[in-house]
């Protein structure tokens, strides 16, 4: 673990998995920039991480493998560590798998387990592990929160392959079934995203033109929209449960 500063103690405390590329740090430069100390974390990208970490001052960094349920627990006791309290998580880490549909041999066992692991219990246990920050946050006025960052693929017949789209749906469920179990002292809400422009869709030439014709808004998302949203969700006092679908309205057509 790096820290770029030890501050007393920060206003709020924000973990983001996944969080040195992309959606995940865009997601945490725009906690940073409302006030949020930030946990960052990759599992393999540990120099990005500490220049990230140094550069955006009250932030820690974290390596860890979420397929391994001790990195897991290291984790969140790293980031509790590091500030003494956990106000938001956001289980942005997720991996795929590009298996076309109708090629079922090739959504082995393995791929499932492996996905299953990474997508869906993963950030179920990190939810449980923080569970104790997070209920103590509701005690310093606000509610904890919980954003999943699930997929366009878990809403609608589609995606990368079969096992990654079960597993962001699963996601999805997951999402509602703590909102039910954990409020009112923390709140759980999900965002899926459709295409997002990153430097990993940046040669998805179908997916681009698919959005740009018949997406009401003509494009892909940025990573920075998705942010948006998560900053959004995390900032209500009150919504809950909810995956809010952020394709935009590709799924109206």
């Amino acid at each position: 673990m790096t820290a770029s500063s030890t501050p007393d103690t920060p206003l709020r405390v924000a973990l983001v998995t996944g969080s040195t590329s992309g959606i995940g740090a865009a997601i945490a430069r725009r906690l940073r920039r409302e006030g949020y100390a930030v946990v960052l974390h990759s599992r393999s990208s540990a120099d990005t991480g500490r220049a990230m970490a140094a550069e955006l001052v009250q932030a820690t960094y974290v390596q860890a493998d979420l397929a391994l349920e001790t990195d897991r627990i290291r984790l969140v006791d790293e980031a509790m560590g590091a500030w003494g309290q956990l106000d938001v998580l956001v289980n942005n880490a997720g991996i795929s798998r590009v298996i076309p549909h109708g090629d079922l041999a090739a959504a082995t066992s393995a791929v499932w387990h492996e996905l299953h692991e990474v997508n869906v219990v993963a950030p179920f246990h990190l939810v449980a592990l923080a569970e104790p920050a997070l209920r103590a946050a509701a005690q310093r006025g606000r509610a904890g929160s919980v954003v999943n960052i699930s997929s366009h693929a878990g809403v609608r017949p589609k995606g990368a392959s079969i096992p990654y789209a079960v597993s962001k749906a699963s996601l999805n469920h997951l999402t509602r079934l703590l909102a039910l179990s954990l409020g009112p002292d923390i709140r759980v809400n999900a965002v899926a995203p459709g295409l997002v422009d990153t430097p990993l869709t940046a040669d998805w030439t179908a997916a681009q033109a698919l959005w740009r014709e018949r997406a009401p808004m003509h494009r892909a998302a940025s990573a920075d929209d998705i942010a948006h949203a998560v900053a959004m969700l995390v900032a209500s006092d009150y919504l809950t449960g909810e995956v809010l679908l952020s394709d935009g309205g590709l799924n109206l057509t």
